[in-house]
């Protein structure tokens, strides 16, 4: 137990010198001063590469700043609250329709609308920002956004979906997808942190979550499905057969943090052994290391073009879910499942000479050097894309 506790110091420490330098460097170079919000494409030495704004990433930004201010006494200071708010104002004033309450996917500098989606997650992100920003400033108004927007993406989830724009064409088979319960769910663990007492407002809709997500374990536990039937069926053909190792991972650790604040031992089960584990096991590349994008579960080549990449973000998830693991249960294969996945971000994935960014996929066993400002060159080598998983 010594030598383990020993390892995770060692992993916060490399990551805390890491979250010290992202937050340096997003706050300095990101603000737009101007016009308000955040820049979001930028290069490794600061500079602006794009001026659009998108509003996934705008909604994180304020996110985060007011969580760490909210979270962790270094990151308690005027600037980092005043950085979210800079942020926040932007969103309120541009990143919602006023007639349908939906919100833009990408807005110009100026806040002009630039693309919409016909998704609820825009929405969702929003939703986060408020209510964390909340928590931070007691301001009602970031409340008051918060728990309007649940309601509508309850109404559009759980009651007509039709203000999402979305045509019904003949030919389109029904399908429930993981994300959206599991999203839901993140919402939920927000809005009941940013106030305990709307656990009871939500405790349905949470259970009615909580069985979306749970039949897209298929095949007797052995399989994550991103996409089933309405009553909870395996779907013919690719939509059916497709997995997103990191998608289902990071489901698997909200129902984890569901499952503990429930004190719900099944719940945990499912969430450790099927959902983080069991994706884990078959989304994880054994022959170059890290987790592929999307897969067949039976084995033939996934119609995504960009199955085999090695996102970040996936890496990401398995991080937190198999940390979350491990602290629950104590068991050291899950350590050292977590130390396997750290090791791979810290060889191919991370930033060494720069605190902008990571690279966005590793392919196979080629690593981004960072040798120079012209590293995504090294990003786009040939690969046979049309080949079998494994193969």
């Amino acid at each position: 137990m010594g030598e383990q506790k020993k390892r995770l110091q060692e992993f916060l420490d490399k990551i805390r010198r890491d979250l010290d330098r992202t937050i340096e460097f997003w706050s300095k170079y990101s603000l737009d001063k101007e016009h308000g919000g955040y820049f979001i494409c930028l290069a490794n030495d600061g500079h602006v590469y794009d001026e659009t704004k998108y509003t996934w990433l705008e909604s994180r930004q304020v996110w985060m700043y007011a969580r760490l201010y909210n979270e962790l006494e270094r990151f308690k200071t005027p600037e980092i609250l005043a950085t979210a708010e800079h942020g926040a104002q932007f969103l309120l004033m541009h990143m919602k329709r006023k007639d349908t309450g939906k919100c833009y996917l990408s807005l110009n500098r100026e806040g002009l609308p630039v693309k919409e989606q016909r998704t609820i997650y825009s929405e969702c992100f929003y939703l986060m920002a408020m209510s964390e920003l909340h928590r931070a400033t007691g301001n009602q108004q970031y409340r008051d956004e918060a728990i309007d927007m649940m309601k509508q993406i309850l109404h559009w989830v759980l009651v007509d979906d039709s203000g999402l724009g979305r045509k019904k064409l003949a030919g389109n088979m029904p399908a429930d997808t993981l994300a959206v319960p599991m999203m839901l769910l993140c919402l939920i663990e927000q809005l009941t942190t940013m106030d305990p007492d709307l656990a009871s407002s939500y405790a349905d809709t949470e259970q009615w979550c909580l069985s979306q997500v749970t039949k897209h374990v298929q095949r007797d536990g052995s399989v994550i499905l991103e996409n089933v039937s309405p009553d909870g069926k395996e779907l013919p053909g690719c939509q059916g057969r497709l997995t997103v190792p990191g998608h289902a991972i990071e489901a698997g650790w909200f129902l984890l943090q569901r499952a503990q604040k429930l004190k719900d031992p099944t719940l945990k089960s499912l969430a450790i052994d099927k959902f983080i584990l069991t994706s884990f096991n078959r989304g994880w590349d054994t022959k170059y290391g890290g987790l592929f994008y999307f897969l067949d579960v039976d084995g033939e080549s996934p119609v995504q073009l960009e199955w085999d990449m090695k996102l970040w973000w996936p890496h990401n998830e398995a991080m937190i879910a198999l940390l979350m693991a491990y602290i629950e249960r104590r068991d050291a294969d899950l350590l050292e499942k977590f130390s396997t996945v750290f090791n791979y971000c810290y060889s191919h994935v991370h930033s060494r000479n720069a605190a902008a960014r990571v690279c966005f996929h590793v392919f196979d066993n080629q690593k981004n050097e960072d040798s120079n400002d012209n590293d995504t060159q090294d990003l786009h080598q040939h690969r046979n894309s049309s080949r079998r998983p494994g193969t």
